[in-house]
C-alpha cells in the first residue's frame, strides 16, 4: 500500500514538473513570437521605406512626359523632336542623308499608323508618322520602306546611277537600266534585263521600279549590302538588321550627342503587313523616344523586335 502511494506521489510530482516546463516553454515561445513580430514590423517599415524610395524614383521617371520631347507644331524630324536635356542634335550638312531625312515631312502629330489597305493599326508604339506613300499592295514592308527612303534621297538629289539594289538571288536591279527602258524578265527563276519600254526618268517610272525591288529584295539582300559599324560611330541612315524570312530592320533617323560625346538616336520602321513608315518609341521609357548609347545592351530590344550583337550596320547605298 505504501509502495503504491509513493508511486502515485512520484507520478503527481512528475506531472507538475512537466506542466511547469510546458508553461515556461510556452512563455519562451511567446517571447520568440513577439520578437519575430517585432522583426516583421521592422522589416515592414524597411519595406515601406524602400517602397517610398521606389515610388519617388518612379514618380521622378513618370514626371518625364512625351510632350517634353515633342513639338506638335513641327512637321519634320528636326522641328518635331526635341533633343534630351544636355544633348545637341548632330549637325547635318545640306545635301547629306541626315539633312534629307531630318527635313522629311511628317504627318500631323497624333496621326495613326495605317496598313496598305487603309486599315488603322492599333497600339501606341509610335510617336510620329512619315508622309511616305504606301502603295495599295502588301509590298512596302520593313526593308522595303527603308530602301525607298534611300532611293528617294538619291533620286531627289539626281544621283540616278547610284540607285541600285540586289534581289535576294543576287541579281542587281539598278535604276540606270530601268530608266533606259529595260525591264526585269524571268527565264524560269532567273531574272534578266530586256528592253521593252521607252527611256523614262519620271517619278511614276521610279515608283514602278521600286515595286519590282520590293517584290524581290528583303532583309536577306540588304544585310549583304551593308557593313558593320561601331555604336559610337552611329549616324543617320545606319540600320539595325536581322536578316531572315521574315527578319526585320529599323533605321536610325536622327542623332544627337552630349558634351561627353555620348549619343542618342531615334529609330523608324515599316513592318508587316505593309504600313506607314513611323518613328518608334523606346520600350525602356515610352515617354522618351530617344535611344541612348549608354543604355544599349544586346539583345537590343526595340518597340517590336530584338536585335543581336553585330546588327548595327551601314548600307553601301550612301557611300560614294
Amino acid at each position: 500500500m505504501n509502495f503504491m502511494k509513493r508511486n502515485k506521489f512520484y507520478l503527481l510530482l512528475t506531472m507538475m514538473i512537466c506542466i511547469c516546463c510546458g508553461c515556461k516553454s510556452k512563455n519562451m515561445n511567446t517571447v520568440t513570437n513577439e520578437e519575430a513580430e517585432s522583426t516583421i514590423i521592422e522589416n515592414s517599415n524597411d519595406t515601406k521605406t524602400n517602397d517610398n524610395e521606389s515610388t519617388e524614383e518612379s514618380t521622378e521617371k513618370s514626371a518625364v512626359k512625351l510632350s517634353d520631347f515633342i513639338n506638335p507644331e513641327g512637321n519634320t524630324l528636326f522641328t518635331r523632336f526635341i533633343t534630351p536635356k544636355g544633348y545637341k542634335r548632330v549637325e547635318a550638312s545640306e545635301g547629306s542623308f541626315a539633312y534629307f531625312i531630318g527635313n522629311y515631312n511628317l504627318e500631323p502629330d497624333g496621326t495613326p499608323v495605317y496598313y496598305f489597305d487603309k486599315r488603322q493599326k492599333g497600339g501606341e508604339g509610335h510617336v510620329a508618322v512619315f508622309s511616305l506613300e504606301v502603295a495599295e499592295e502588301d509590298l512596302q514592308q520593313c526593308a522595303d520602306s527603308i530602301m525607298r527612303i534611300y532611293a528617294e534621297y538619291l533620286y531627289k538629289n539626281g544621283k540616278y546611277d547610284r540607285i541600285s539594289f540586289h534581289f535576294v538571288d543576287g541579281f542587281v536591279c539598278d535604276f540606270s537600266h530601268w530608266s533606259q527602258g529595260y525591264r526585269v524578265k524571268f527565264s524560269g527563276d532567273t531574272p534578266n534585263w530586256q528592253k521593252t519600254a521607252d527611256p523614262d526618268l519620271g517619278e511614276e517610272s521610279f515608283k514602278k521600279y521600286l515595286r519590282i525591288v520590293f517584290a524581290y529584295s528583303s532583309t536577306l539582300s540588304m544585310e549583304k549590302e551593308a557593313r558593320s559599324v561601331l555604336l559610337s560611330d552611329i549616324q543617320a541612315g545606319d540600320i539595325f538588321i536581322k536578316a531572315g524570312s521574315p527578319g526585320h530592320v529599323v533605321m536610325v533617323v536622327d542623332v544627337c550627342k552630349n558634351a561627353d560625346g555620348e549619343k542618342a538616336f531615334l529609330l523608324a520602321q515599316g513592318f508587316m503587313p505593309a504600313q506607314s513608315f513611323h518613328v518608334i518609341k523606346n520600350p525602356k521609357h515610352p515617354n522618351n523616344p530617344w535611344y541612348y548609347e549608354k543604355e544599349i545592351t544586346y539583345p537590343f530590344i526595340t518597340q517590336n523586335y530584338s536585335f543581336p550583337e553585330g546588327s548595327l550596320m551601314r548600307p553601301v547605298y550612301l557611300e560614294e
